[in-house]
């Protein structure tokens, strides 16, 4: 199955180019949304069929790497944060970024709403790789190989 994910590296690399305006006004830092792709699977849902055929992100494994996106939070905020961090825990400090990564700190909602959050831009993420591919006419040619 790798086999049409290899196809679509340079598919992938463009709309990376084209998605990073969406990163960079979401919650997450590019380091983040790095290790949410990491995380992600892409599939293709109903490949046998032209007209339902939808790529779909496959975050089952995102709830795993969200200690380590606290740590990168951490980590970026002990060097003065990042651009884009502006509303990002706010009222934060030393303290309570220790508090964070040891998991003593914040309330289960955020991290849920995070997680949310995440698994939503995976998803659009992969709507647009779609959309990409349909417009340069792969979309067959990936739902084809993604079943063989």
């Amino acid at each position: 199955m790798s086999e049409w994910t290899d196809s679509i590296v340079g598919d992938r690399m463009t709309v990376d180019r084209e998605f990073n305006d969406r990163v960079t006004a979401s919650e997450f830092s590019n380091q983040e949304w790095g290790l949410i792709m990491t995380a992600t699977e892409l599939d293709i849902e109903n490949a046998d069929n032209p007209e339902t055929a939808r790529l779909i992100a496959d975050t089952e494994n995102l709830s795993q790497i969200m200690p380590e996106l606290d740590t990168v939070r951490s980590q970026m905020s002990q060097m003065g944060g990042s651009p884009g961090d502006s509303g990002r825990n706010p009222g934060g400090g030393v303290v309570e970024s220790i508090k964070g990564v040891l998991g003593l700190g914040g309330d289960d909602g955020s991290d849920e709403e995070r997680l949310e959050a995440a698994e939503n831009l995976a998803q659009a993420y992969a709507d647009e790789l779609q959309t990409h591919l349909e417009s340069t006419g792969k979309w067959k040619q990936v739902r084809i190989a993604y079943q063989d």
